[in-house]
């Protein structure tokens, strides 16, 4: 039976949950299994570069309570543990310390599922290219792709990143945060947020029109142990505080939306018309229209009668149109599809010297990568991230005042001015 055991420092308490990570453990990294999508730069998420560790508010069941946890990976090269220390908590009850070894689960894909597929990836890669240097942003992708701890955080910020730059995506993500911290602290508030950083949509970009283009159960609690810190592990990564997320609670609740005006959601988020579909899904889910559960009961088999059965659903929904749709199963762990918009257009252009359309982008997509099969969009990914990289640098090392450069208009220059984050740099 695992024990608790509480260790105190600065006033506050804190819980070390060792988290083995058994088949997963070869060749995991957990950098790269974090920092491998742009949902990793969203709210209420944190990635430090310097300890190379993660934290962020959970939401836990039964009952319901929030705690900040931060999760590092020991520095060694032979580590098959992940470290996940809950902060303001001496213990957790059994239902709790199962929902949130669950939701970290799923967060890093650590499922035998996810694991599998990682696998037969690196093998379809491995076999039709071994060791060409030309591949070499496909053999080093951890095949691992970065989604949030649950499927409705994931369908909310699948909407957000539709049809807007990235930096309104990151300025939606925040506001929905803060103001879950407004309701949580029953704080009323009817202006907009007055961010650092919101910018301003084109009229244009802004129109309805739709983009052309599981419950993870794994049975943890046998390997568990949770137990003082070990003196022999580095400072670094176990004695550092967590991220002050001062005024920003965790991501809101299908019942703290469900029950929102829709213009005030609109006008405090900055969120448009976005806030019309956000409101929808969370009343749907409240309301039981929207079986949450289900969906991922059904995902637990990604063939491609599931995938059709899947996206059928997904588009009874009141703004998931085909390039909304894609990424939510994306999440969900399907990858035979491309989300393809104007970005996968011009990186058609740009890395594999393809002119198309959005007309043309879906049929040349499938063409391109037809040879991955049924990773499609793991293959894409692994060449959409490299080059992100190559111009604005390693995207783990970014300071999270750097998330905001990411733009299609700064994709055109070569190389983008930025800054690692030293520890003497000041977040914003």
């Amino acid at each position: 039976m695992a024990k608790e055991q509480e260790e105190n420092g600065n006033g506050s308490s804190k819980l070390l949950i060792e988290l083995p990570l058994g088949e997963a453990a070869e060749g995991f990294e957990l950098e790269k299994a974090i920092c491998s999508h742009g949902l990793f730069m969203l709210a209420p998420n944190h990635w430090d570069p310097i300890s190379r560790s993660f934290s962020r508010p959970f939401r836990l069941t039964s009952p319901p309570l929030t705690v900040t946890v931060g999760i590092s990976q020991p520095p060694t090269s032979s580590s098959s543990t992940l470290y996940l220390r809950v902060y303001g908590a001496s213990s957790l009850s059994p239902l709790h310390r199962h929902s949130l070894l669950n939701q970290v689960s799923r967060m890093l894909r650590l499922s035998e599922s996810e694991e599998n597929k990682v696998r037969e990836f690196r093998s379809i890669v491995e076999a039709l290219h071994g060791e060409e240097e030309a591949t070499e942003c496909l053999r080093s992708f951890s095949g691992r792709v970065f989604r949030s701890p649950t499927l409705f955080e994931d369908m909310v910020k699948c909407i957000l990143l539709c049809n807007c730059q990235f930096s309104r995506t990151l300025s939606m993500a925040k506001a929905l945060c803060e103001l879950q911290f407004e309701i949580q602290h029953q704080i009323s508030s009817s202006k907009a947020a007055e961010d650092d950083f919101i910018p301003k949509t084109p009229a244009g970009k802004e129109s309805k029109r739709k983009l052309r283009v599981s419950k993870v159960s794994i049975r943890l609690e046998s390997k568990l142990t949770e137990s003082k810190v070990d003196n022999s592990v580095s400072d670094l990564q176990l004695s550092q505080e967590p991220h002050d997320f001062v005024g920003m609670g965790s991501f809101p609740s299908p019942e703290e939306l469900a029950k929102l005006d829709e213009s005030f959601l609109a006008k405090r988020c900055n969120l448009g018309y976005r806030a019309s579909r956000i409101l929808k899904l969370a009343q749907g889910v409240v309301q039981g229209n929207i079986q949450l559960t289900q969906l991922e009961e059904d995902c637990k088999e990604t063939s491609l009668s599931s995938y059709d059965k899947l996206s059928q659903r997904l588009r009874q929904i009141d703004g998931f149109g085909p390039f909304t749709c894609a990424n939510v199963l994306v999440c969900m762990g399907f990858y035979h599809v491309i989300p393809a918009d104007s970005e996968t257009i011009r990186h058609l252009k740009q890395v594999h010297s393809k002119s198309c359309t959005v007309q043309t982008v879906g049929r040349d997509v499938e063409l391109i990568y037809a040879k991955y099969a049924p990773f499609q969009f793991l293959a894409y990914w692994a060449e959409m991230w490299h080059f992100y990289g190559q111009r604005f640098g390693k995207l783990s090392e970014l300071p999270v005042s750097d998330y905001k450069l990411i733009t299609a208009s700064n994709m055109k220059h070569k190389k983008i001015a930025t800054r690692k984050r030293s520890k003497t740099s000041a977040e914003e």
